[in-house]
């Protein structure tokens, strides 16, 4: 199987399905983002802090593996020079839709993340990377990547799993069954999901995840050449995990 291909589908599914993730965002975050009044999530519920952006007017930022109509659109009604890349087709056509009824000016491109190549070295001031490369095999690319097409004092914001999440099956997450460990990390749904399972998944398309290990989310950073300069964690609204602790990190880097 190759999972960048069934992802894109998948996420294309995800689209007609409505998933959160896939809903652009209103006139109203449009306009108020044009007055300076807005935020964007790198994972669930918490919003970015301002301060990690600095002054976004003008700069060049590049929304990786964030289509869905909802960060790229607000950015760039912010004063950014925004470009998203996205692996779905159809998360893409959501920000193409914002763009188009708010008439904002923002670049799309069908893409991996892990080979930025169409992209030149240093040509972005700030990456912004919600939760997404749960949905990628390995990871050290998209850092590496991110590295090279930032300049030289641009950021890097990401948003990733906190890997224990994968202990435990997706029932347990939802309160379906009991909350006991069942995977050994780092987690594939490709590999560790049971047979019947995964076909299940496949057949109603549903994105395929795999954990990563923080050497490879954080100590992926620092081997590509970023400084950790910001860190915080937040909560799932729904999974059962979330009643004990938090499930995603976010980390705020800089390219010296």
């Amino acid at each position: 199987m190759h999972i960048r291909d069934y992802n894109r589908e998948a996420w294309d599914k995800q689209v007609e399905m409505g998933n959160a993730w896939t809903r652009p965002v209103s006139s109203q975050v449009i306009a108020n983002a044009r007055r300076g009044d807005w935020s964007v999530l790198l994972t669930e519920q918490k919003p970015v802090p301002r301060e990690w952006f600095g002054d976004v007017r003008s700069k060049d930022i590049l929304c990786l593996a964030s289509g869905g109509g909802q960060q790229a659109p607000t950015l760039a009604a912010a004063g950014a020079k925004v470009t998203v890349l996205d692996n779905s087709p159809r998360q893409l056509a959501q920000d193409r839709l914002v763009a188009e009824r708010e008439g904002l000016a923002l670049t799309t491109i069908e893409g991996d993340a892990r080979d930025l190549s169409m992209l030149t070295d240093e040509s972005f001031d700030l990456v912004f990377h919600p939760v997404s490369n749960l949905f990628i095999p390995e990871i050290g690319p998209v850092w590496q990547e991110a590295f090279r097409v930032l300049r030289h004092g641009g950021l890097l914001l990401a948003g990733f799993m906190n890997p224990a999440f994968y202990l435990f099956t997706g029932d347990a997450q939802d309160g379906k069954e009991p909350l006991v460990v069942r995977y050994s990390l780092p987690y594939s749904d490709a590999k560790d999901l049971p047979k019947a399972q995964l076909e299940r998944y496949m057949a109603e398309k549903m994105p395929l995840e795999h954990s990563h290990t923080l050497t490879d989310q954080i100590g992926g950073q620092l081997d590509a050449g970023f400084f950790l300069t910001g860190m915080y964690e937040s909560h799932h609204t729904e999974a059962v995990l979330s009643q004990y602790m938090p499930t995603y990190l976010a980390t705020r880097s800089l390219k010296p």
